[in-house]
């Protein structure tokens, strides 16, 4: 949960020397977005692990670059009937936007993370459109937009041309998806230099689109598109091995939970790596974790039987193997309800295959893009849908894959996978001095 507790970073890697990217653009911004809560991430965690479960409801603000408002708006002003009073700012507050200076007529790179805990959002900049040009850090077919939508994990590229009156400056937005938003939306100004930065704009903030207009959701995810196989491999045409993970809301002993194929994930005091690597079968579930869920499982309603179990299993995967994954989603335990959940992998990307509705069968095959799938490392399941992917099992260590949104990581929504252990050459001390493994490095055991 350190997100919410507000540890988070960017990390920009330019491309190598002497290699150029595929656009253009005169200067760049970086745009980290996150949510906050005034509820400390103790009590949040602490309410997430009672019986019955107290949820960390919707955030009080959501920020840029670690700025944002409380009780005010920016926007205040455009709202007759708002509750917030107009924000009044002299711009040397903690609290004041991070606001975005250019000059008319050149082509600037945003660069949009997403950090939060909780949240989806969706951008928009007051009459200009984007153009997108790389998600996860790999390049796309250009495509132009007038919002973007960007789930928990994801990070975009787009390109803004500065074409419109610079007589005036202009609203970027940042609104709730996928949820009902009881937050409102984070607010600062594409100021155009030749205007002073404290004039406001004279329209409204662009109108984020319903929470639960998935239609437009789904509109924008089928158009990314790999620009092609230069910079990243292309899609193996077949796999040696399917995992179908069946995402549920479940309970155990009266505590709510997360479970994948009916299995909330536990992780156990001690690192698996280390586990792995030195034979240590009781450090963690010996048992392997379930590949499918069965045929009969009505993704359309909530469970017939809520009950769940916990685990610490690991999906063992064959050394430079290729593996699809088919993220299923269901129905919670509410009737008509089906969350959004971006799922992300640690150690790798994957190809994004494609996305469908209801349960998935072997006839959906045909649906898969195998020409120029995305290559990323989280991908969002849409409520009631599933969502392909496909990676190849290269990079020898133990890699989490998990919803990014911490409350439900938090409840047990993530599994592990492990491939090539015996091939890390060194595993770091640091890396081992939990649970079993250091207690033999304090007892002076010899680990290898």
């Amino acid at each position: 949960m350190q997100r919410s507790a507000g540890l988070y970073g960017s990390m920009i890697v330019d491309v190598a020397e002497g290699e150029k990217e595929p656009f253009h653009y005169d200067d760049e911004f970086d745009l980290l977005v996150s949510d906050w809560w005034h509820k400390s991430v103790h009590h949040q965690e602490v309410g997430l692990s009672s019986r019955p479960m107290r949820w960390i409801n919707e955030p009080q603000a959501l920020l840029i670059n670690g700025r944002g408002q409380y009780g005010c708006s920016l926007a205040a002003d455009h709202y007759g009937n708002s509750s917030f009073s107009q924000c009044n700012i002299t711009g040397h507050e903690q609290w004041a936007p991070y606001i975005l200076h250019v000059d008319p007529n050149k082509t600037y790179r945003i660069r949009i993370a997403s950090t939060t805990a909780l949240a989806s959002l969706n951008l928009a900049i007051g009459n200009h459109k984007m153009m997108v040009v790389e998600a996860d850090g790999n390049y796309l077919q250009p495509f132009e937009t007038n919002d973007l939508d960007i789930y928990s994990g994801e990070s975009y590229s787009v390109l803004l041309k500065t074409s419109q009156d610079s007589s005036q400056n202009y609203w970027i937005s940042f609104g709730v998806r996928g949820r009902e938003p009881h937050t409102p939306q984070a607010l600062t100004i594409l100021n155009y230099k030749t205007n002073s930065a404290s004039k406001l704009p004279l329209s409204p903030p662009p109108v984020t689109p319903r929470w639960d207009d998935y239609a437009h959701s789904k509109a924008f995810s089928n158009k990314i598109k790999a620009l092609d196989h230069k910079s990243i491999p292309k899609p193996s045409q077949t796999y040696h091995r399917r995992i179908v993970l069946l995402n549920t809301q479940n309970k155990m002993n009266g505590y709510t939970k997360w479970s994948i194929n009916n299995v909330s994930l536990s992780l156990p005091t001690t690192p698996y790596l280390g586990s792995i690597r030195f034979g240590l079968r009781d450090a963690f579930d010996q048992t392997k974790p379930p590949e499918d869920f069965p045929g009969h499982y009505d993704v359309m309603k909530p469970p017939v039987n809520p009950n769940t179990t916990t685990g610490s299993g690991v999906y063992m995967l064959g050394y430079y193997s290729t593996v699809d994954v088919i993220l299923q989603n269901a129905n919670a335990l509410t009737e008509n309800v089906s969350e959004i959940h971006p799922w992300h992998l640690h150690g790798h990307d994957f190809w994004v295959l494609g996305y469908g509705e209801g349960k998935f069968t072997k006839s959906d095959e045909k649906k898969f893009n195998l020409k120029n799938p995305p290559y990323r490392n989280t991908a969002v399941i849409f409520p009631y849908g599933w969502t392909a992917l496909r990676f190849v099992a290269d990079n020898p260590g133990v890699w989490a894959f998990h919803c990014h949104i911490e409350p439900h990581l938090h409840l047990g929504m993530g599994v592990v996978f492990a491939e090539g252990v015996q091939h890390v050459a060194k595993i770091p001390k640091e890396a081992l001095s939990c649970g079993l493994t250091g207690k033999r490095f304090m007892t002076g055991s010899h680990l290898g």
